[in-house]
């Protein structure tokens, strides 16, 4: 007679499942580690393996290395448009947003650069860099460039808010749209991994865009990589 039995790693995914679906373990959430959950089910670490792959070929769960298994987050709704406001369109997801600078620094424009914010290639920019977070969670990593010539105290500006709208009203740019944007998937890099808590080689969406004032003058470059499994970009007119 064939033996009927539920295989043990698949009683482990079904119980972890539940454990989810009470909300046991919240989106970021890390699970137990695989010994932890070998203790609670009574069998070895390769059975509770097989149980989390079931998981993370679900997409429930999403796996890094050295790092263990995490809950796997519900996609952020970011709107991509003629006005994109980072706390605006998270707060509108129902997000809470964070923005965290990581270095700020005033160096020379490069070509591309220069190009893109229509000054001279080598003059100088305030670059900043910075982590952007939805409810605690890395989201993403972005460098945003401004002419410095044209926003006098951009950086003391900077200095002081984490919003480049607050940043720009100070130096006087006192509303501005998005001009361009461009999306590319690339691949996370060791450090973009690092900070956005993901494995190297993880898929990301790369943006890149152009803020311009009024005038139609450019005010902001800006460069940011997503994670691609917690945002989900929409193009709005």
């Amino acid at each position: 007679m064939r033996d009927a039995r539920t295989p043990i790693w698949q009683a482990i995914a079904d119980a972890l499942r539940s454990d989810l679906a009470e909300g046991r373990y919240l989106p970021g959430d890390r699970l137990p580690t695989e010994a932890a959950l070998a203790e609670r089910f009574g069998v070895n670490r390769h059975t509770v393996r097989h149980g989390i792959k079931a998981l993370v070929d679900e997409g429930l769960v999403r796996t890094r290395r050295g790092a263990g298994a995490f809950v796997a987050a519900v996609p952020t709704d970011y709107p991509i448009g003629r006005r994109v406001r980072f706390h605006e369109n998270l707060i509108a997801a129902g997000r809470l947003p964070e923005k965290r600078v990581l270095l700020l620094e005033e160096r020379a424009a490069t070509g591309g650069e220069a190009r893109a914010l229509e000054i001279a290639a080598g003059d100088p920019v305030c670059a900043c860099h910075g982590l952007s977070l939805a409810d605690a969670q890395p989201i993403a990593v972005f460098e945003s460039l401004f002419p410095l010539a044209s926003l006098l105290g951009i950086t003391a500006a900077l200095s002081q808010t984490s919003s480049v709208t607050e940043a720009l009203a100070a130096v006087g740019v006192a509303d501005y749209t998005r001009a361009s944007t461009r999306l590319t998937a690339v691949r996370a890099t060791a450090t973009l991994a690092l900070h956005l808590q993901v494995s190297e080689g993880d898929p990301l969406l790369r943006s890149s865009g152009v803020n311009v004032d009024a005038a139609g003058v450019p005010v902001e470059y800006g460069r940011t990589w997503f994670a691609g499994d917690r945002v989900t970009l929409t193009l709005e007119e």
